[in-house]
């Protein structure tokens, strides 16, 4: 069985498609699939569909859902013979002591791909390998194709899932661009960062990172002039000024004359992050 969940939900087994287009089977696919090859609690996927004022008839009412998932499973091992001794439904999602597991088999789960590449990454940076750092991290963030579960409608324990793989794939993403800045690759940041930093409003690592390119790059007044609509953004959201660190950088760059905002741009100078 084969998983992504960093973007649309899809499932396949055997190459066949067991993704249900049912709103609340699909909730309960997708929250095993995001634990596949480990125990879901019943309690868990009923908190999933109906939060915390479950109806009376919610386990069975699950166990409704489990069954479409398992005619889906069934009629995708139909058609794959390359099982052998061949597999049922409750092969693949197991009835286990308080729950249910989906059983992958071995199959290739995106997410956890993208951590395996992404802590070779995080691993790289550590020992000062930015070009593999880059590599590797930028691998990770290629099997991301838009938000995680985008089209599943979410309760609170996928929300809660939603909203980590998110903190995950942004963790990635600052580090991949912290190697490319170690790299010398500011200008090739630019158009990105311009982008990030409009949807991460309040992010301080981005802006920063967005500081330092536009500053290597010759573009001194653009890089202070991002400080100062963080700090706007920060103050008017959170009631919050921009850290030490932050400001420190700011001043840096302040204090740079005309002739080293020219030098750092020809030559790729790095200017040593702050914070």
């Amino acid at each position: 069985m084969d998983i992504e969940v960093l973007g649309a939900l899809a499932v396949t087994e055997g190459g066949i498609s067991v993704t249900p287009t049912a709103p609340k089977a699909r909730q309960v696919l997708a929250l095993l699939a995001l634990h596949a090859d480990r125990v879901v609690q019943v309690a868990s996927l009923i908190e999933e569909l109906w939060g915390e004022e479950p109806p009376r008839s919610a386990r069975t009412t699950l166990q409704t859902y489990v069954l479409q998932l398992r005619d889906l499973i069934a009629s995708a091992l139909e058609h794959d013979s390359r099982t052998a001794p061949p597999r049922t439904a409750k092969d693949v999602l197991v009835t286990a002591p308080g729950g249910y597991m989906l059983n992958t088999s071995g199959g290739t789960i995106d997410v956890r791909e993208f951590e395996r590449l992404a802590g070779r990454g995080y691993r790289a940076m550590d020992a000062g390998d930015f070009p593999r750092a880059a590599r590797e991290l930028r691998d990770a963030l290629e099997l991301w194709t838009g938000s995680a579960l985008a089209d599943v409608t979410t309760g609170p324990q996928l929300d809660m899932e939603s909203r980590r793989l998110e903190e995950t794939r942004l963790c990635a993403l600052d580090q991949r661009i912290e190697a490319d800045l170690r790299l010398g690759r500011h200008r090739e940041l630019l158009s990105e960062l311009t982008v990030l930093v409009r949807r991460y409003r309040t992010h301080e690592n981005l802006h920063a990172q967005f500081m330092l390119a536009l500053h290597r790059s010759g573009r001194r007044s653009e890089a202070l002039d991002v400080y100062q609509r963080l700090r706007t953004s920060l103050v008017r959201e959170l009631g919050l000024e921009p850290s030490a660190g932050l400001r420190r950088l700011q001043r840096s760059i302040l204090m740079a004359g005309p002739e080293q905002t020219r030098e750092a741009a020809a030559s790729g100078e790095r200017l040593s992050r702050v914070g």
